[in-house]
């Protein structure tokens, strides 16, 4: 879908609220059968971090809204920078952040202020940039009354078998389907050093009350989330 600052609303589903400061909402693209989850995390004061940004329509706009100001937002990757610069455009106020090594691309369509080691220090909300991808991606911590919440982006898929022509290059060309994994696309454009990602991964995997991993890609992970993280670190 061509970048544009204008604030174009595709299908998507109602706001998911996981826990007490972690809403999501899936929304589609104009083809095929690809998902994105945009995630929103509200830091300590109250004011709200945007991850993947998604347009949705007014209703959920209002709603966010009245659950807080959108202060920041996190590109996480070049991948991702379709609805940016609409946000930015509505939301002026927005910081955005991207990690490092994907902050050039980022800034063909709209003004990063730093990378992720600029976010603020946030009990409740922090950024980890994967020195695995050569710093292309990281993760956003969630930590909240449940448990702590990793939300990746496209280092993880965890996208159903669909059906069709599609489906078929997504099971057997890209490896994206069949449930959680490194795709194959990932694997060439953004693993850069397999034992550091590997290492992190497993890191992450001993992160304290790990709850739940949300990917930007179709299905949150809410069982055995830990023993998860580690199966897919031992596939590199």
């Amino acid at each position: 879908m061509p970048i544009s600052s204008e604030w174009r609303v595709l299908p998507h589903g109602a706001i998911v609220e996981v826990t007490e400061n972690l809403w999501t909402v899936e929304g589609t693209l104009p083809k095929g059968a690809l998902k994105r989850v945009m995630s929103i995390a509200k830091l300590s004061d109250g004011r709200l971090v945007v991850h993947s940004a998604v347009a949705v329509d007014e209703d959920s706009v209002a709603k966010i809204e009245a659950w807080g100001m959108p202060a920041f937002l996190l590109v996480p990757n070049r991948m991702h920078r379709t609805d940016a610069l609409a946000y930015k455009t509505r939301f002026p106020q927005l910081h955005i952040l991207a990690p490092a090594a994907a902050r050039s691309a980022v800034d063909e369509v709209v003004t990063t202020e730093g990378d992720y080691s600029q976010f603020p220090k946030d009990d409740a909300v922090s950024l980890i940039s994967l020195a695995g991808t050569g710093h292309r991606e990281g993760v956003m911590k969630v930590v909240s009354s449940d448990g702590t919440t990793l939300v990746f982006s496209d280092v993880i898929f965890n996208m159903p078998h669909v059906g069709g022509a599609i489906g078929w290059i997504l099971r057997h060309i890209t490896n994206s389907t069949g449930g959680p994994r490194i795709s194959r696309l990932a694997r060439m454009g953004l693993v850069r050093d397999t034992k550091t990602l590997r290492a992190e991964l497993e890191q992450l995997a001993a992160t304290p009350h790990l709850t739940r991993i949300i990917v930007s890609h179709h299905l949150p992970i809410e069982v055995h989330a830990a023993n998860v993280l580690l199966g897919i670190a031992a596939s590199l």
